[in-house]
């Protein structure tokens, strides 16, 4: 299962981000992701009270290290059970971000033994309800709500493997961009970059590149 997106585990240090980007959010996304309208004030008290050490959670980054999208793996130990939400920002979306966040927190929760996995939002979030039925939850709608739900299994969903080749993709990808940053605020060109030609062929390396370190990552569209 192959994919060139990587979705990086998210730690205290990216509260500022994760706030950023949700804040960012118009109107309208922000009432889809959170069920209700929701302003800035709301926000920043959900980020400052995200449990790290309890919750999981990921996200996918630009070129220029700016969070894309953002997953919230809320776990409920005792049940066993995992509820998944996540957004996107609008200008990053059909590109395999939201798909890619979900595969992974589904891949977390198989591995730590969680028996289902959740996702809730609005009826009229296609795009949520979308995700959900192309992951393999099975979705009802009820009114103006919809609830999706998969059971999961270590043996089908989970491998320790696959988790460990996404971390490490993601930590190869995010080194890569950071360099690539670095060079770019510094003014230094590639010497791969200086004709059209030459361009071509780097960009064909960098995917190839990215397929050879992401080894056996689980599906991402």
């Amino acid at each position: 299962m192959a994919t060139g997106i990587a979705v990086q585990r998210l730690n205290p240090k990216h509260r500022e981000d994760i706030a950023r980007h949700l804040v960012a959010l118009p109107e309208h996304d922000r009432y889809l992701r959170f069920g209700r309208a929701i302003r800035d004030q709301a926000i920043n008290e959900y980020v400052d009270g995200l449990d790290f050490a309890r919750d999981k959670l990921f996200g996918t980054f630009g070129p220029e290290l700016n969070l894309i999208g953002v997953a919230h793996l809320a776990l409920d130990h005792a049940a066993r059970s995992a509820e998944l939400g996540l957004s996107v920002d609008p200008a990053s979306r059909v590109k395999g971000h939201g798909y890619a966040l979900l595969q992974r927190g589904l891949l977390h929760a198989a591995n730590r033994g969680y028996r289902t996995l959740f996702m809730h939002c609005l009826a009229e979030n296609g795009v949520m309800l979308h995700l959900a039925r192309k992951a393999g939850l099975l979705v009802v709608i009820q009114s103006s709500e919809a609830d999706g739900r998969l059971k999961l299994s270590r043996n089908k969903h989970g491998s320790l493997l696959l988790e460990a080749a996404a971390d490490q993709f993601a930590l190869v990808d995010n080194m890569l961009k950071q360099q690539y940053l670095w060079m770019a605020q510094a003014g230094i060109k590639s010497p791969a970059s200086s004709t059209a030609t030459d361009t071509d062929d780097e960009r064909r390396g960098t995917a190839g590149a990215a397929k050879a370190l992401q080894g056996p990552v689980p599906q991402r569209a």
